[in-house]
């Protein structure tokens, strides 16, 4: 490919980019279809042919809408007829018409493409079956796998796909844009962030025929796909080229090179256009016998985005909702007014649909519902507009199933007492721990001797052990806090065992 030119690294700064996907009919012919070196070019033709007639069929007096593909967590609704085909998703309570639903399964059944009834969000689609994707490192989002024979894989949760000719091992871990990118830079260079950043390795690199890398820009009105590059983040800095070609939600690169990598759009100096792209809508509660609080995220179709502010509500005891994206793709740096039919008190009621990096304080609306006894009418309105682009019904039961089905808080210090044996083999880091420990004024230092004193390390693990938890519940999680940030890999192992 050619690299256009290298852009030196830039400090860290917070983005403020718009970033979006678009699904068209199209696109799904090519999702399960096998591609090695012998069949690429012959694929290709086919997928012409049977792409006008998919376009003919949607067209043919039937409602069709166009929905963002899955999310890295809850993209699976049990239950949903349409769970088997994940590149469309409905949400419950007859958010997706009985026309749409057939059109769903009759492209499944053209394509002859049927995701197992065990597919789970930490796996690959493949021309064999499910493939696992192992998760090395919590802490920094590192993922690793193996696909066994040629074919083409697709990682439905996060739109990042692959094109094989051989057996490869793949390693791939989440990266974040205002690491790597300035927001001084992308302004100057009129660069706009189109897709989660992958930092992606493969042995042998020989095996891997094509990346899919998702991207999240809708291809309508007066987007042009040759705007479209991707970035690669090296030691030198940042080399750009561009895609083999651009399809409606992903960019792909042949026989590729291996980095950080990630779509930027750049647009050219002097246009004023407005960026569609398509956004979530998370909705997340939190229960109190007396007061229902509401969390309302308006939010670019990015995975890694959603998971992060997951993992950010679920820490404050938040469940999310299950709720349709907007039908229509938004307008990257417009504003949006949240209001509801309860008049409750909605701070803020205007939301800015920017991007901000995962990680970064994710701006939402928030609002209180009392008891919850009556149902909430929930609405986004364009302010610009004054067009009503997203609503969505809260009702009491779906308060009381969703606390009902939450999972309750995680607790460190019952994490500790449960695999009690199983740390007391395999703490590697046991100074480490000690040191912390001392710091936080769990251990002595008596206390920290008599565990050196111990003749093996599992009797010293064990005394430990057994030395905490005789002191209760917050040193345990002292103890489980250290584990953690020493050893991220056995704690997400044990954790991954107990679901």
């Amino acid at each position: 490919h050619h690299s256009e030119r290298i852009v030196p690294p830039s400090s860290s700064s917070e983005l403020d980019h718009g970033s979006s996907r678009n699904v068209d009919a199209s696109e799904v012919i090519r999702q399960q279809t096998v591609l090695t070196d012998d069949s690429i070019q012959k694929l290709r033709d086919r997928t012409t042919e049977i792409s006008s007639q998919a376009e003919a069929y949607v067209t043919d007096d039937t409602v069709y809408r166009e929905l963002p593909p899955a999310k890295i967590s809850y993209f699976f609704i049990d239950g949903d007829e349409t769970l088997w085909f994940p590149l469309f998703w409905a949400g419950r309570g007859g958010d997706i018409c009985s026309e749409e639903n057939q059109i769903v399964s009759s492209y499944a059944a053209k394509l002859g493409f049927e995701v197992e009834q065990g597919y789970t969000n930490h796996q690959f689609l493949g021309p064999e079956g499910n493939v696992d994707v192992e998760l090395i490192d919590k802490s920094t989002n590192t993922y690793s796998l193996r696909f066994p024979t040629a074919g083409w894989y697709l990682w439905s949760a996060t739109g990042l796909g692959f094109v094989v000719r051989d057996a490869v091992t793949v390693t791939i871990v989440f990266g974040s844009w205002s690491q790597h990118l300035g927001l001084d830079l992308q302004h100057h260079e009129q660069w706009l962030v189109a897709g989660p950043l992958f930092a992606i390795t493969a042995e042998p690199e020989e095996a891997v025929a094509e990346i899919h890398l998702p991207h999240f820009i809708s291809l309508q009105g007066e987007v042009d796909v040759s705007w479209f590059l991707v970035a690669h983040f090296k030691d030198e800095g940042m080399a750009l080229e561009q895609p083999s070609r651009v399809e409606p939600f992903y960019a792909v690169l042949e026989n590729p090179s291996f980095s950080l990598m990630g779509i930027l759009l750049r647009i050219a100096r002097g246009t004023r256009l407005s960026i569609p792209i398509t956004s979530n809508t998370l909705l997340y509660f939190h229960p109190h016998p007396e007061d229902v609080k509401f969390h309302l995220y308006l939010v670019p179709s990015d995975a890694l985005l959603t998971k992060m502010i997951d993992d950010e509500e679920d820490r404050f005891r938040g469940v999310r909702l299950q709720t349709s994206p907007p039908v229509e793709p938004l307008t990257f740096g417009a504003r949006y007014i949240v209001s509801n039919s309860a008049h409750l008190e909605i701070i803020p009621t205007e939301l800015k649909l920017s991007y901000r990096s995962p990680g970064e304080i994710q701006p939402f609306s928030k609002f209180y519902a009392g008891q919850m006894k009556e149902p909430i009418q929930l609405e986004i309105t364009d302010k610009r507009h004054e067009i009503l682009v997203w609503k969505t019904v809260v009702k009491p039961v779906d308060i009381q199933l969703g606390a009902a089905t939450a999972p309750p808080a995680f607790s460190g210090a019952v994490f500790v007492r449960e695999n009690h044996r199983q740390l007391q083999a395999r703490i590697g880091d046991l100074k480490g721990v000690l040191d912390d420990l001392q710091d936080n004024e769990v251990l002595t230092e008596n206390e920290k001797e008599l565990v050196e004193q111990a003749k093996t390390r599992q009797s010293k693990n064990d005394t430990l052990l057994t030395m905490v938890e005789k002191k209760g519940d917050r040193a345990l999680e002292l103890l489980f806090r250290s584990l953690s940030e020493r050893d991220p890999y056995l704690v997400s192992y044990l954790r991954q065992l107990s679901l």
